[in-house]
């Protein structure tokens, strides 16, 4: 059984401003690592992995080791949904051998950490960010307590809404529990408001794509706003 818990990060504006840098920078390694899964249709997460991180530890040294692997993760799980929902407009089978399209992801997208970049400890979080550690008190209920101390955490991810940072944890019981759940986020109808599709189909366009600046992608002619609602069927 899955459990699931929000709250909502008390910021100083020097702290915003710091989650808004690091959010920027994991959508850049993202957007680097988004083309790559679509020239090749890899998007499991390992062999994305195996492809990617050494390049993108290069291309990128300031995010660190271990927030280069979620970004990878990210890419991987998008690519999931984008790619493999039965639902989804891009489905690989419903392209029928037409160039995948590029994932772009904004500059407010989540930000997915694990237990090397965020720690928690006596109701006080530690998370990494590119101007090292910053500590967040997050009040916990007894009930939530217990629920660190003992049941596994599945996905911790950092999200901006209404002007304010969030972290999001999820939970499970075990790995059958993890798994199942897994499976789940990609059963809902609606598509990521933080993705943009972007034409794949020219010579050398995922290539590009990824170095071009996060602001002005989107207003580039072929990028499209992914729809809030897949469509039930598709023509």
């Amino acid at each position: 059984m899955n459990s699931h818990l929000v709250i909502r990060l008390q910021t100083t504006p020097d702290q915003h401003a710091k989650l808004q840098q690091l959010q920027a920078a994991f959508a850049a390694v993202c957007n680097a690592v988004a083309p790559m899964a679509q020239r090749t249709t890899c998007w499991n997460r390992v062999a994305l992995h195996h492809q990617a991180y050494r390049p993108m530890r290069r291309q990128f040294p300031a995010l660190g080791s271990q927030m280069v692997c979620n970004a990878v993760y990210s890419v991987s799980r998008a690519c999931r949904l984008i790619y493999q929902h039965p639902q989804s407009p891009f489905n690989l089978q419903r392209m029928a051998g037409r160039p995948l399209p590029v994932l772009h992801f904004l500059p407010g997208s989540p930000v997915y950490f694990d237990r090397h970049t965020l720690s928690l400890k006596d109701g006080t979080a530690s998370m990494y960010t590119l101007d090292g550690r910053m500590r967040f008190n997050l009040p916990l209920s007894p009930p939530d307590q217990t629920r660190f101390r003992e049941t596994k955490l599945r996905e911790i991810v950092l999200f901006e809404r209404d002007g304010g940072y969030l972290l999001s944890f999820r939970f499970a019981e075990d790995e059958e529990a993890g798994a199942t759940a897994a499976q789940v986020d990609f059963d809902g109808s609606e598509l990521p408001e933080y993705l943009l599709v972007l034409d794949g189909s020219g010579p050398g366009a995922a290539q590009s794509q990824s170095e071009r600046d996060a602001d002005r992608l989107t207003s580039v002619a072929g990028t499209r706003r992914l729809p809030r609602t897949v469509p039930e069927s598709q023509p």
